[in-house]
């Protein structure tokens, strides 16, 4: 089993039932209803003690931030890699009249992620808990999610005050950021601001079946996202590469000297990189020329793991 601290804020977002269900309103939690309209996916179905994972786009649909979106007994917290400050004070011009509140929890929340083998058995026989995935259970002083998407593998936040389980831990098992951001590109994981970014659609990046919801209704960017959807399969795909030559992040890809893709995220520890291509110039084993290197196309990142085929 690994684990890692996480350095991330966490927003609550709470709020009160409305009497009777205004005209506009999508749920009969005013706080519920402001994060449905906000967010890509599909919130007021959350039961308590849930999670989904959300983007938050511009109009354009182009990606702003993303969360992990847990639904306690009666609030959300949110987990972002954003400021605190910056999301509730964004939140709190959005909210208009909206009875919604937002408060950041960051310094008291620890934050804990363990994976691997024997986490479920830590989970089950530390913990004396079972989850499925998606599933959130609150102990005393913190609670405990099962997170498959967090790197696309078995995994488990743990959220709260920490201070009792991190003695159960062994030392020697805690991994770096390195060696995590190293797992998230092996595993094929987008993240805020190296693949979800400006300039390039949320479903170049094939997290469709797990940020997005198609049927929730009205959300900011829906447009945007609806349109790219229904022209059928992006022009661009997130692919893995296996680096022969060393490249940097932001480097273009070319060929016969025109840019056909860009690098996005290089491992710090292995030979792989995350980058779009042009659908069309994708060839699975097919080595590529970037401005200062090379590398060779591995496969497809759909829903986040890499694929073979285009």
């Amino acid at each position: 089993m690994k684990w890692i601290e996480l350095k991330r804020s966490k927003i609550k977002v709470y709020g009160k039932p409305v009497r009777t269900l205004m005209k506009g309103l999508v749920a009969p939690e005013e706080h519920t209803h402001f994060l449905h309209s906000l967010l890509t996916n599909d919130i007021k179905s959350l039961k308590p003690y849930t999670f989904n994972y959300n983007l938050w786009l511009r109009q354009n649909g182009q990606p702003i931030a993303d969360f992990f979106v847990y639904r306690l007994q009666d609030y959300y917290l949110l987990d972002t890699e954003e400021p605190a400050k910056v999301i509730i004070n964004e939140f709190n011009r959005l909210k208009l009249s909206l009875k919604v509140y937002f408060e950041d929890l960051t310094p008291e929340c620890e934050h804990l992620f363990i994976f691997g083998e024997d986490s479920e058995n830590f989970v089950k026989e530390i913990l004396g808990v079972s989850l499925n995935d998606y599933e959130v259970k609150e102990l005393e002083g913190f609670f405990v999610a099962r997170n498959p998407l967090r790197i696309k593998a078995e995994g488990y936040d743990l959220i709260g005050n920490l201070a009792e389980v991190k003695k159960l831990l062994k030392e020697e098992d805690r991994i770096t950021e390195e060696e995590f951001e190293a797992i998230r590109i092996r595993n094929c994981v987008p993240k805020i601001r190296k693949e979800l970014r400006e300039g390039f659609s949320p479903l170049e990046a094939g997290v469709l079946k797990y940020a997005i919801s198609m049927n929730k209704g009205c959300y900011v960017g829906q447009e945007a996202i609806a349109r790219v959807y229904f022209r059928g399969r992006t022009p661009r795909a997130l692919v893995r590469f296996e680096v022969l030559k060393p490249v940097k992040e932001e480097e273009k890809i070319l060929q016969d000297g025109k840019e056909i893709g860009l690098i996005t995220s290089v491992s710090p520890k292995e030979s792989y990189a995350l980058g779009y291509l042009l659908r069309a110039k994708f060839k699975e084993g097919e080595v590529y020329e970037t401005e200062r290197g090379e590398v060779k196309a591995v496969g497809v990142c759909e829903n986040g793991y890499a694929s073979e085929g285009g």
